[in-house]
């Protein structure tokens, strides 16, 4: 069994500096997506907040991500623009980690982490549409590594931070250490504000003591290289330049963007003449039609409908599994329901690792169809085997492995139905961003109102829409397929009355 073939090997050799450098940007990525959590106590101190005040900050950097991921296609005309967009992007999540120990009211935290999402969202997308343009038909490899760096990123940057967390309360008022307490409410933490915290008796006045300051300036200098990259790689296609050698290497990769997008050179400058926002969903028109075909407008739709569940289901996982456990009937030991997020994060990367082999002898249509099926029925498992503490764990690295893929096989393979145009990319992706957001707010909200045994009950309902809405994006596919064939038909018949 072949672990990569000749042909993919040779076409990475060919554009080897540009893949590291996407793969690293979303290292960078994965590092901002899990540090919040864990220092979140530690930041509370700092600014001297309310707890109410403080989880607030959660919603200001998923906000601004998914903003941010709606943009990202603005920097997608040419790479230039996109390699710009990521240099900066990279080089401000280093900044916003070195100044986060600067920021001593809430107010300016939220705002540095909006800064953060907005720059995470930029990523998330051109990231993601580079290599699809890159790669097209064998993107979903590449895909698999990129992703894989975000799980890399999200399990790095908690084990950096943890030597530097306060083990008792950071803001000193007379008040008896707990060390169980702190830990405890810290991973009770990992959602949105949508719970109810003002029970945890927290001063917010007294002699500040943390450490969190160090774990922060370690992560800037940790991505530091990462912008760096960024630039090296502009300076080797002399994009940092304005003489002739700019001009003529950009002149070459504007003549291989327009081969990915099946362009024409009047295209190309008419494009250029017109840069304005309209342009950026330019592609989802289907040719030159007013009114646009159901099956190519149910691909764009119910591919982010997916996505949308998927990364919702990841991110109130891991923002609520630990709240879950400790409460009844599972009642797990503080310490021990700690590891869950550790492990479900690990099951990600592991899963992402092990599918790229899997893409030789798997079609993404398999695949999905059998992580959807798979996803479902974990969270079935685990509905049905509630009070078993065991099982939770066996579950929660089971949904990790399950649902692992669906993002990066979803992005190719939608991409590939529509013939690379790009623009499916930026719609699925920030309809993940929108699931992640929301469903987490929508899972906080009915576990606080309806009891923990809710948890799972979510789980369910969103992984069975998620089947509903792949299986009805299958359809539109079929309906899509269909369509083109006939209007290929007729421009034949046009073609050859013509020449009569």
């Amino acid at each position: 069994m072949k672990f990569v073939d000749s042909r993919v090997w040779g076409l990475f050799k060919s554009n080897w500096q540009h893949t590291l450098t996407y793969w690293s940007v979303f290292f960078s990525f994965g590092l901002c997506v899990a540090f919040l959590g864990p220092t979140i106590l530690d930041l509370r101190c700092q600014t001297q907040s309310s707890l109410q005040e403080i989880t607030w900050v959660f919603f200001s950097q998923q906000l601004f991500l998914f903003l941010g991921s709606s943009i990202g296609g603005l920097f997608s005309k040419s790479l230039k623009c996109s390699l710009s967009a990521l240099a900066v992007s990279t080089l401000v999540i280093s900044v916003v980690f070195a100044m986060i120990p600067l920021c001593h009211r809430v107010m300016a935290l939220a705002v540095a982490m909006a800064v953060a999402g907005l720059a995470m969202g930029i990523i998330d997308t051109i990231a993601n549409l580079q290599l699809v343009k890159l790669y097209q038909k064998d993107s979903t490899i590449f895909l698999q590594v990129l992703h894989f760096f975000v799980g890399l990123g999200a399990l790095v940057s908690p084990l950096i931070a943890d030597p530097f967390l306060s083990e008792t309360p950071c803001v000193l008022a007379n008040q008896t250490n707990r060390s169980t307490t702190m830990r405890h409410i810290r991973n009770t933490l990992g959602g949105l504000p949508t719970h109810n915290v003002s029970h945890y008796p927290f001063h917010t006045e007294g002699e500040v003591v943390t450490n969190i300051s160090y774990a922060f300036w370690i992560m800037a200098l940790i991505n530091l290289p990462v912008p760096m990259g960024v630039l090296i790689l502009m300076y080797k296609e002399r994009m940092l330049g304005c003489g002739n050698g700019a001009r003529t290497r950009l002149l070459e990769k504007d003549k291989l963007d327009m081969r990915v997008r099946g362009s024409t050179a009047s295209t190309a400058s008419a494009s250029q003449s017109n840069m304005d926002y309209r342009s950026l969903f330019s592609c989802c028109r289907y040719g030159d039609q007013s009114g646009q075909p159901l099956g190519f407008v149910g691909i764009h739709v119910l591919g982010g409908l997916v996505l949308f569940f998927s990364d919702g289901i990841v991110g109130a996982y891991e923002g609520f599994v630990y709240s879950y456990a400790v409460a009844e009937p599972l009642s797990m030991p503080h310490k021990t329901a700690g590891y869950l997020t550790s492990v479900f994060w690990a099951a990600i990367t592991v899963g992402r690792l092990a599918s790229i082999p899997m893409t030789y002898y798997f079609k993404p249509s398999r695949q999905l169809t059998v992580n959807q099926v798979g996803v479902i029925f974990t969270l079935l498992m685990l509905l049905m085997l509630y009070s078993s503490a065991a099982f939770l764990f066996v579950g929660t690295l089971a949904l990790g492995l399950c649902i692992s893929s669906v993002y990066p096989c979803m992005l190719a393979y939608t991409e590939d139905m529509l013939n690379y145009k790009g623009c499916a990319t930026t719609v699925l992706v920030t309809s993940a961003s929108m699931g992640e957001m929301l469903l987490q707010l929508l899972v906080g909200s009915v576990m606080h109102s309806k009891g923990s045994y809710s948890f799972m009950v979510c789980g369910v309902i969103f992984s069975f829409l998620g089947l509903c809405s792949f299986l009805a994006f299958l359809f539109c596919w079929r309906v899509y397929r269909s369509q083109s064939s006939g209007d290929a038909e007729k421009n034949t018949m046009a073609e050859k009355a013509d020449v009569g």
